[in-house]
């Protein structure tokens, strides 16, 4: 009897599996569907943890964006025939797990900033390796509709990471940089 149970899950654990590059590609979709609602509710709180108002806009900008990815990625299902639903992305857990650890281990001003923004980045970079693999299965795929979908998104990541790093750059990285020269030179005193 425990053969028979072992060979039913075996079989259904085999049935669960992905067999065609569509199935892999739907897959792909619902896990970065996860992770993207998943975005939208972990955006809000790091706005609320940053203090440049260069980043606050960033991060508000890209919540606002990020809604409209998500009604992408719901156009993208529907061309598909398929049901827009979420997978649980593991990667895009453990980002933003790793951005609340930032932020609990920083004392607020440019450093926390400095490592929202680290955070934030690893997140693009993650999301736009994965859309650009979907977008490279869509296109193999010949599923025009969401390659342009996809290729969209994409672009769109890609000039978050550029403001990111910007906004980084531009002064915030030297601010956190000077704070921790600051409190050695007074600790010297």
């Amino acid at each position: 009897m425990g053969t028979d149970k072992k060979k039913t899950t075996n079989q259904k654990e085999s049935s669960d599996k992905a067999k065609s590059l569509r199935e892999l590609f739907i897959d792909g979709l619902k896990d970065i569907y996860w992770a993207e609602n998943a975005l939208v509710k972990a955006l809000p709180k790091m706005f609320e943890n940053a203090t440049d108002q260069k980043l606050k806009t960033a991060i508000k900008n890209h919540l606002d964006q990020t809604k409209v990815q998500v009604t992408r990625l719901d156009d993208a299902f529907k061309s598909l025939g398929e049901k827009a639903e979420g997978k649980k992305c593991l990667a895009m857990e453990g980002l933003l797990k790793e951005g609340d650890e930032i932020v609990q281990e920083t004392e607020a001003g440019p450093v926390r900033d400095a490592g929202i923004i680290a955070a934030s980045q690893k997140i693009e970079h993650y999301e736009i390796a994965t859309y650009g693999t979907l977008a490279a299965f869509a296109k193999t795929l010949n599923e025009r509709t969401a390659l342009d979908l996809l290729l969209r998104t994409l672009g769109e990541e890609k000039k978050s990471d550029c403001l990111l790093s910007t906004i980084a750059d531009t002064n915030l990285n030297s601010q956190a940089n000077s704070e921790n020269f600051q409190s050695k030179d007074l600790n010297a005193v």
